[in-house]
């Protein structure tokens, strides 16, 4: 059975990496890893605390990462494999969280320098990196450096690492439909211009908590590579105004290049505008109301609201001028929860996932991930004992205890709402 769970963890270099480390640069140079850095040059970066990371398994290091900084360009001095673990997806996994780091310290640039043509060039092609004429010359250029980068730490933004969209387990209906409608549009501008279609400025998800909303549109912001802004109604409440606050958020947002805004739970902010709703909601509600045409005004800039009770938003929010599409998250059917079970279900033990499925009916993707972190700690304990079979991971009647010690989410009434707000709301 294919398992997406990786068999090593990558954490940050430590001092007492360094032995197992410099072994391994020093005993795959000949295996086609090279470098344009020597092993000193290497030994000198890893010691000043440049940016490095390491992966382990079962407390072995099996691989290494290292970079060296210079303004805002970072070199990539060395991706070290161990001869066992080529080819199995590391080298990816490292890179990715390498880039991670130095994008968090503003790096502009990353570049990587192979003394010759090799097999690590198509892997950094594949990486997003371009290569540049004279010598095998890898760069990559990230966004939002400078004082973009800045602003973005003020609004509470970052960059998501690259891989969210491929890690989105399941839901392959919604994830289908929102790649061909949202992602792909945004991604391709010009060719979707030749088809009169219109990229999306704004879209709205519904369904009932715990589905995934924030997932995807997190995963949308990776795929696209473009800065993501959540917007707290809360937090925004703490300034006092809330109006005033959600002005100023736009203002802010508005000197983004490019950048995807998430409000979560955004009831809170446009409810119906009743007499039962507080006079001051009404002029927060008015407030977004006019700011969202100014929003869709940005050519790379794309507006996600989510909601798990679309009938208590304003009627005048939604409609076709303000969100492009309507589109409703439910809980994952039979395929969607094998997919996610596949993802958490231990590869060290053979799981039945049809008896996982048939058992979490109405559980969304948090609910099964909690079921199995259960499930998890459960074969931990086991194993911290002493009573355990030496098989590692957990078994299946693990997890149908833990999905018996969790309360689903969602509840019969709240699917045939969903369903009926499916009819009434749904704009895909």
């Amino acid at each position: 059975m294919d398992r997406s769970t990786p068999d090593w963890l990558i954490h940050d270099y430590r001092e007492d990496d360094l032995a197992a480390v410099v072994h391994l640069i020093d005993t795959t140079a000949e295996l086609g890893q090279e470098s344009v850095f020597s092993l000193a040059e290497c030994i000198t970066a890893l010691t000043s605390r440049q940016p490095a990371v390491v992966a382990v398994s079962r407390g072995v290091p099996i691989g290494a990462a290292l970079a060296h900084l210079a303004g805002d360009r970072a070199w990539v001095m060395r991706i070290a494999i161990a001869p066992a673990w080529r080819g199995r997806g590391l080298a990816s996994a490292l890179l990715r969280e390498l880039e991670r780091r130095l994008v968090a310290q503003h790096v502009r640039r990353i570049a990587y320098v192979l003394p010759e043509e090799e097999l690590l060039g198509e892997g950094l092609r594949n990486a997003g990196y371009a290569r540049r004429p004279a010598v095998a010359y890898f760069e990559k250029t990230e966004p939002a450096a400078g004082p973009a980068a800045g602003l973005l730490e003020e609004l509470g933004g970052r960059l998501l690492p690259g891989d969210l969209w491929d890690k989105v387990a399941g839901m392959e209906a919604e994830k289908t439909l929102i790649e061909r409608r949202v992602v792909l549009p945004l991604a391709e501008p010009e060719r979707a211009a030749r088809h009169g279609v219109r990229p999306p400025r704004a879209i709205a998800l519904f369904g009932p908590p715990g589905t995934g909303k924030t997932t995807f549109a997190r995963a949308v912001a990776s795929r696209l590579g473009w800065p993501f802004v959540e917007l707290l109604p809360s937090r925004l409440a703490d300034e006092g105004n809330l109006a005033a606050a959600l002005r100023s958020a736009f203002a802010r947002i508005a000197q983004l290049e490019r950048v995807l805004v998430f409000i979560d739970e955004v009831e809170e902010i446009a409810p119906t505008r009743t007499e039962g709703v507080a006079g001051g909601m009404h002029g927060v509600t008015n407030e977004l109301l006019k700011l969202i045409p100014g929003f869709r005004e940005g050519e790379e800039r794309l507006l996600v609201c989510a909601t798990n009770s679309i009938r208590s938003l304003d009627p005048a929010f939604l409609r076709p001028g303000r969100f492009d599409y309507v589109i409703p998250i439910g809980t994952p059917d039979a395929a969607a929860r094998a997919a996610i079970w596949s993802r958490y279900a231990t590869a060290g033990q053979d799981v039945d996932l049809d008896a996982l499925v048939a058992a979490s009916e109405l559980f969304t993707p948090a609910d099964i991930e909690h079921a199995a972190r259960i499930a998890a700690q459960t074969a931990f304990e086991r194993d911290l004992g002493g009573s355990g079979t030496g098989a590692a991971g957990a078994t299946t009647a693990d997890h149908l205890a833990a999905m018996a010690q969790c309360r689903p989410t969602v509840t019969p009434a709240m699917t045939e709402e969903f369903t009926a707000d499916i009819g009434s709301h749904a704009r895909v």
